[in-house]
């Protein structure tokens, strides 16, 4: 059970999501809830607020009747329930709402308390809103595909619920909850911030680095069964560089190799004598994609670390519009829900995840090359060349799949168009660049799946299991009971997806 007081980690949204931890709710943030609404409903008794006694965006110069306030809210959360296309993941809208709760428990909102319970217990039972991908601009904050999560919240729309997609009002039915009190700004409040595109970035974080990890594995790997020289990932020559990426990268690998019988000392072999050698037969230095992994997926780590960090600071955050601050007896109107910094931090996440999967694709083409690696057949083929094919047809999925996320690498946050009357004439498109690196993650996991399935069929190749690492000595078992020993030519997708699924699911 985890305790919910107002601060999230990327460690809590892990429990919860993929642990299915449950949550409760601090007695504090009730406290803090509750005094925040108590002082929105005082203060704005005689004073024009937005979003409370105003109409919304470009609509914000009419006053509404105090009459129609609740309306209001109910106008504003079914106009904008309008998302199209495809509908978004259960665990990636669970995380959404989890990143939602948060911020309208921080006390700057000015909710009902029966948002904060209404929302626990749909995270609790794993019932979802329905939420499609296309909708937001991540300006003033993700208000359609939220939209559609106060629209579930106020007992209408549609949920995913035990599998099952289901009207709102039966699910609700079924386990007796009732929908929130909307008295002051609740619509607004609910619709009006960056929690869409923060929680699915916030999975794509926890997916990230378990693709670093595999791809890491699978770089130590290769050095070690195309018995590579070891300095490249020495103490010496990685901490002669400053980054601290690079330095983890390279001390992973070594940790990874540490008792290989494979890699090769370069004192051992060409700090000695060679004068009577005027060719050497073996590569002095190996390829960039096998020799400067660090100094590659170095930036790849820096850069995940770092939007985290942006992502935890979003999380933590007051992100709509007005705030509300109980303390100073004040209600301050401004633009924290402007999804820049989520957007931005997405795109840079999908540039390097992209790189990782050009570096997994290189990786892949050099032990599939006879020309490169000088070791191994044609395609790694461990059937009769010419009649059969070994791993030339993934190949060209590889190549593919990585060929689409350097066009996806491109950039959302510099897309803005201008919209809603030009009121909000320049948007983030924060939501968008989200969903985009989380189909950039999904590529390089099916990337990198069919360079596992060659390095296993390489080593099979090169009778190499005693001598390789123990870590890559599991890395082959696992692989080897999901994938047989492939001489003879068979359908491939089921393999390469069943790897898929075991890596995306698996730590290394």
């Amino acid at each position: 059970m985890l305790t919910f007081n107002g601060t999230l980690g990327i460690e809590d949204f892990y429990k919860v999501i993929f642990e299915g931890s449950k949550i409760q709710i601090d007695k504090k943030v009730f406290k803090t809830v509750e005094d925040s609404f108590n002082f929105l409903k005082e203060f704005s008794a005689d004073k024009v607020i937005y979003g409370v006694n105003t109409g919304f965006g470009p609509m914000a110069q009419y006053k509404i009747k105090d009459s129609e306030r609740i309306q209001l809210q109910y106008n504003l959360i079914r106009s904008h329930a309008s998302g199209t296309g495809q509908p978004i993941a259960p665990m990636y809208v669970k995380a959404a709402m989890l990143a939602r709760l948060n911020t309208l428990s921080l006390g700057h909102s000015g909710v009902h308390i029966s948002v904060i319970e209404l929302m626990t217990e749909l995270i609790n039972q794993d019932i979802t809103p329905l939420i499609y991908e296309h909708g937001g601009v991540g300006a003033s904050g993700d208000l359609v595909q939220l939209a559609h999560l106060a629209l579930v919240l106020i007992g209408e729309g549609e949920v995913f619920y035990k599998g099952e997609r289901q009207a709102t009002q039966d699910v609700f039915k079924a386990l007796n909850l009732k929908p929130i009190s909307v008295e002051l700004r609740e619509g607004l409040a609910l619709m009006n911030g960056t929690s869409v595109m923060t929680g699915i970035g916030v999975i794509n974080t926890i997916y990230s680095r378990r693709l670093l990890d595999w791809m890491t594995s699978c770089s130590a790997a290769i050095n070690e069964i195309v018995k590579a020289y070891d300095d490249h990932l020495s103490y010496e020559l990685n901490q002669s560089k400053r980054h601290v990426g690079q330095r983890k990268i390279a001390e992973a690998m070594r940790e990874h190799l540490k008792d290989s019988t494979l890699t090769r000392k370069r004192e051992h072999h060409l700090y000695s004598k060679n004068d009577d050698v005027s060719i050497f037969e073996d590569k002095v230095q190996e390829y960039y994609s096998l020799r400067c992994v660090p100094q590659i997926l170095g930036p790849v780590l820096d850069t995940l670390n770092n939007v985290e960090n942006i992502l935890i600071e979003e999380v933590n955050s007051a992100n709509d519009n007005p705030i509300v601050n109980v303390e100073k007896k004040h209600v301050y109107h401004g633009g924290n829900f402007h999804g820049d910094y989520v957007s931005l931090e997405m795109d840079k996440l999908k540039l390097v995840v992209a790189k990782l999967s050009m570096l997994s694709e290189r990786q892949l083409n050099y032990l599939l090359n006879a020309r490169l690696n000088n070791m191994l057949p044609p395609f790694v083929n461990l059937g009769k060349l010419g009649l059969n094919f070994g791993m030339q047809g993934v190949q060209f999925t590889a190549t593919s799949t990585t060929a689409e996320n350097q066009m996806l690498s491109n950039p959302m946050y510099i897309h803005s168009i201008p919209n809603n009357n030009d009121n909000q004439d320049i948007v983030s498109m924060g939501t968008n660049a989200a969903l985009t690196t989380k189909k950039v993650i999904e590529n390089a996991f099916e990337v990198l799946s069919i360079e596992i399935i060659t390095i296993v069929q390489a080593i099979e190749y090169l009778e190499v299991q005693d001598k390789v690492s123990s870590k890559t000595k599991k890395m082959y078992d696992e692989i080897r009971n999901l994938v047989p020993i492939f001489t003879e030519d068979v359908i491939m997708y089921p393999y390469v997806n069943l790897v898929k699924d075991f890596i995306i699911n698996n730590r290394t």
